[in-house]
């Protein structure tokens, strides 16, 4: 009787268990006859992809790739694509918003630049398998909370636990600018429109005064202090800053002072008038991260079709634009990221450069560009196979999809469902 009821109660834990991660590469692989988008802006027709343990050997036309391969899968005219990379997301960091033991996304206090995003990580996370299947492979996971969040990581989704998930650890610090505006709280009787925030100039204070503390930590001999400790990468160029900023104002004083701090690499993300501050962001080579297109815009004056416009401003003033995850519904919404990028395309960017705000530009903001991002040979072999457009809702549908080599499972728990439910008869 013990027996039975230890294993009725472990029944359920094995139905929403996370998939087994994929075996390493064991055979190497040809495929060929696609349509191969680099992620440069190079698009190979008629097209070959080769790889051995996990490596990327041949990208090519198809008529010139080697023999020598022990498997070849015929690609029939899909799409090859470098796996897709998700910015600035709490993917598998909270699984059920509404129970808290399940929600690491953010602690207690302002200045936490000592936390780190990735031993939050829940690899079995049901929400990282669901996005696979439409091509994201790789996410930036972020903190959120304080007015400097900690540090975030980079994780590839198949793994058995946040070790084996991470890709780069600590590649960044999330400061979140003082907005120098605010709206009264509505709900305490306060005037809801924008004002002048009162205390912009002693919060940019406060956090001039932290950084100063932080710089001469990093080059003193004093006993260890974990939240200036861990800010000693952002100073000599180990780490990026990534600002959250979307007013002009953030944008330009948030460069300004950093750079004045002994901050070298830093990034916008939000960037919401990013386009009044084009000159600036060029000259030092600044990227941007920009949010998704579909949401309102910021002021109640501004045209409508501005946030899908955006992309387009950013990409042909020659900036390093990527897309973040940030909002609503973020971690379930990152598997909607291919067609956030293919929004961008249908108001401006060229399709190939859409593509590279998903692969190779994220991953030179990163860091990772050496290994990632595109599909050259010696990299990782980090991509999948769509029947169509990857872009688009209607086409991307995934055939194959490979991490570091290992083939992937594109089954997920609404796949499951899908099949479930598409038997049953009105």
């Amino acid at each position: 009787m013990k027996n039975i009821l230890v294993l009725s109660l472990c029944l359920p834990l094995l139905a929403w268990a996370q998939q087994t991660p994929a075996d390493p590469q064991a055979e190497s692989i040809l495929i060929s006859g696609i349509t191969a988008h680099i992620g440069n802006g190079t698009v190979i027709e008629n097209a070959a992809v080769g790889f051995d343990k996990g490596i990327l050997t041949y990208v090519g036309a198809a008529e010139a790739a080697p023999n020598n391969y022990s498997k070849t899968i015929a690609g029939n005219g899909q799409h090859a694509y470098p796996g897709f990379i998700g910015m600035n997301t709490t993917l598998g960091l909270v699984e059920i918003d509404a129970v808290r033991a399940t929600d690491d996304e953010n602690e207690l206090g302002e200045m936490l630049p000592h936390v780190r995003a990735a031993i939050a990580y829940n690899a079995e996370s049901q929400v990282v398998e669901s996005v696979r299947p439409n091509g994201v492979l790789l996410v930036q996971v972020a903190p959120r909370g304080g007015r400097i969040s900690g540090s975030s990581s980079v994780m590839q989704l198949d793994a058995w636990n946040w070790e084996d998930a991470l890709v780069k650890a600590d590649e960044g610090i999330h400061l979140h600018w003082p907005s120098p505006f605010k709206r009264g709280r509505w709900w305490l009787g306060e005037d809801p429109s924008l004002k002048r925030n009162k205390n912009y100039d002693s919060d940019v204070e406060e956090l001039a005064e932290y950084y100063a503390n932080a710089r001469a930590y990093s080059s003193s001999h004093l006993p260890k202090h974990l939240p200036y400790h861990a800010l000693k990468g952002v100073f000599d160029g180990n780490q990026r800053v990534y600002v959250h900023a979307d007013y002009s104002e953030q944008i330009e004083e948030s460069i300004a002072l950093l750079m004045k701090w002994g901050v070298p690499k830093i990034a916008i993300v939000g960037g919401h008038e990013a386009p009044k501050q084009l000159a600036l962001l060029k000259k030092h080579q600044i990227p941007v991260i920009i949010p998704r297109p579909h949401r309102l815009p910021n002021d109640e004056d501004e045209a409508l079709k501005s946030t899908f416009e955006l992309g387009a401003t950013l990409v042909e003033a020659g900036l390093t634009v990527a897309i973040e995850m940030s909002g609503r519904m973020e971690r379930m919404n990152t598997r909607n990221l291919p067609f956030y990028a293919g929004s961008f395309a249908a108001y401006g960017v060229p399709y190939e450069k859409a593509v590279a705000l998903l692969t190779a530009n994220p991953a030179k903001i990163l860091g990772i560009d050496q290994e990632l991002g595109t599909l050259e040979v010696g990299k990782k072999a980090t991509l999948f196979l769509s029947k169509g457009d990857a872009l688009d809702m209607r086409t991307n549908i995934l055939s194959h999809a490979f991490i570091d080599g290992r083939a992937l499972s594109l089954e997920s728990h609404q796949t499951k469902l899908y099949k479930r439910y598409s038997k049953k008869v009105n």
